[in-house]
């Protein structure tokens, strides 16, 4: 009995903590420090296990590759655009106001909407090279639902950072512009070029 109610009341206060803990922008920067950190490490990391780099392209043909490349340095230019913008440039207030577009009005809740965001796309971001080396190295019968599902929900993370681009844009918010730029120029690449052509031209 004792050991029923001192779970339940970590469990509580578990939930309790969560409610309350205040997601703050500078939370948000050293969180996307450290996520980037770990992305640009995963693709070091990876690249550097890879036998034959070039089979990560998958099915795309070579002709394509000298026109996907620019591609990646702009969707790279983009999402330091978006970054720099709302978390730098703007005033703090601005993150507050993000709201998803079917919302009526901003609650001041942006800055989770705004991490959730960050965590959808580079979270994933850090798993890609190495799910797609497991599956190359494995070619297990589930492994391709893996590498799809972490593109898959990069792209997701893209989307988001479009809607909240859009909303601001709605509302007129500063710098709400930049980041619909930010968010298109990492979209060519992220959602088009790798969570669909990638995707569809990868041999399974």
């Amino acid at each position: 009995m004792r050991i029923v109610v001192n779970s339940s009341i970590k469990h509580l206060s578990w939930l309790e903590f969560s409610k309350n803990m205040e997601i703050t922008r500078q939370f948000i920067r050293i969180c996307v420090i450290i996520f980037g950190i770990l992305v640009l490490s995963s693709y070091v990391y990876g690249l550097s296990k890879a036998e034959d780099k070039m089979v990560l392209w998958g099915g795309i043909p070579h002709s394509w590759i000298k026109f996907i490349v620019p591609w990646m340095l702009i969707a790279a230019l983009g999402w330091l655009i978006y970054w720099w913008t709302i978390l730098y440039s703007v005033d703090a207030s601005v993150i507050d106001q993000l709201r998803w577009p079917w919302q009526d009005s901003a609650d001041g809740k942006g800055a989770n909407r705004l991490f959730l965001a960050y965590c959808v796309f580079m979270i994933p971001s850090m798993l890609w090279l190495e799910s797609t080396l497991f599956h190359i190295n494995n070619d297990y019968s589930w492994t391709p639902f893996l590498v799809i599902g972490v593109l898959t929900l990069a792209s997701i993370g893209n989307i988001l950072y479009g809607l909240l681009a859009y909303s601001a844009y709605q509302d007129g918010l500063e710098g709400a512009n930049m980041m619909l730029l930010g968010s298109v120029m990492l979209s060519i690449q992220c959602i088009i070029l790798d969570g669909i052509v990638w995707n569809v031209k990868f041999p399974w």
